[in-house]
């Protein structure tokens, strides 16, 4: 079957096609349109019929999810949908996404700073801690999961030393695609603390570490208030945790500490380099708790950051095996990917899909059962 598209929007960006026949892999290399010589905006792919389905359904990218095809507004266009009996697919691209933009003010999140210095009596220190809610909560009665983010200095502020994860803009795009419905919780870090406070046990880099103080703080103490407070579904089904670098050494140990909490990680960039050896606490896994662990890394980060994130992929397998765990691992590497907040950012909404809304369904279907609902 041949498909067939015309670009109004013209770059040096490969066009793939990505639908029901490849598992709706965004880039995938063997669904790469070639470029006809004559007509300069015109594309094209032939695909064997013993890969096609007779029903298809199917998007144009230009690399990725934030690259996906959009119309000349901006909006989220549905999945295309062909007979395979028709042989030949003609389509029309208008505008394409670029970095996951353009980003809508009315999904973005409503930004709650919940104190300028909420006490953290385990460090008998103060901390200053926001809310990202959805842009309807206060439209709704609905109950939310939550995520709890460490390093909020670099997570969606402007004018932060480091660039951010602008996961304001990111979550309004997962809002735009009917998968926003999720609180975030995002942990100022301790500055010249941060070291420590990130850090478990005793290591190279400090002597007074108080990761298990600050893990005991983010559970015991900041999870009841948020729970108090806002609508939340408070089940560890419904709970995460993470961060980048050491805030996702600390995620990790948040996670393995109380499982009976968190049942999602969300981890970036880890400095596994602190545990070589993967001899994590494990001791509160007597219940065999199901936890979903999302695992990125980028190959520029260094020599062994890749190798690190899949030795630590095989201690999951491994704990699996011999201590009858139950972990559901997705591990993604950016052949391209830095350590910087810019790669971090660009990851986060794969991370959240998977983690939180882990549906194959289309998104503008799941947004209008949102306006529905509504």
């Amino acid at each position: 079957m041949k498909f067939y598209l015309r670009s109004a929007e013209i770059d040096e960006r490969p066009i793939y096609i990505t639908g029901n026949f490849n598992d709706w892999n965004p880039k995938d290399p063997n669904y790469v349109l070639e470029k006809d010589d004559k007509i300069e905006d015109l594309y094209f792919i032939e695909i064997n019929d013993e890969n096609l389905s007779e029903n298809i359904e199917f998007k144009f990218t230009k690399g990725g999810w934030e690259s996906v095809e959009i119309d000349r507004y901006g909006n989220v266009t549905p999945n295309r949908k062909i007979e395979k009996s028709e042989k030949t697919s003609q389509n029309s691209v208008e505008k394409w996404r670029l970095n996951w933009g353009p980003f809508k003010k009315e999904f973005f999140p409503i930004v709650e700073l919940i104190s300028e210095k909420f006490f953290m009596p385990q460090l008998n220190k103060s901390r200053k801690v926001w809310a990202l809610l959805p842009f309807d909560y206060h439209k709704t009665d609905k109950e939310y999961p939550v995520l709890y983010l460490q390093d909020a200095q670099n997570l969606f502020n402007e004018g932060s030393e480091f660039g951010n994860w602008e996961i304001d803009k990111k979550l309004s795009i997962l809002s735009e695609y009917g998968r926003g419905d999720i609180i975030i919780i995002a942990i100022e870090n301790g500055k010249d603390d941060r070291i420590k406070e990130y850090i478990l046990d005793k290591s190279s880099l400090t002597d007074n570490a108080e990761g298990k103080k600050y893990i005991r703080f983010v559970t015991d103490t900041l999870k009841p208030y948020v729970d108090s407070v806002y609508r939340t579904k408070q089940e560890r089904e419904f709970t995460g945790i993470g961060g980048s670098s050491l805030g996702a050494l600390i995620s990790i140990y948040g996670g393995f500490l109380y499982p009976e909490v968190y049942s999602k990680l969300l981890i970036f960039s880890p400095s596994l380099w602190l545990n070589p050896e993967n001899n994590f606490q494990l001791l509160n896994f007597s219940n065999h708790y199901k936890t979903k662990v999302y695992l990125y890394g980028g190959e520029k980060e260094g020599s062994k950051m890749v190798e690190r994130i899949h030795l630590f992929e095989d201690a999951l397998m491994n704990w699996e095996k011999t201590q009858s765990l139950d972990f559901e691992t997705k591990v993604s590497i950016n052949s391209e990917g830095e350590h910087n907040e810019f790669y971090w950012s660009q990851e986060f909404p794969r991370a959240m899909e998977w983690l939180f809304f882990d549906s194959k369904e289309d998104p503008t279907k799941i947004a209008k059962k949102e306006i529905a609902e509504n």
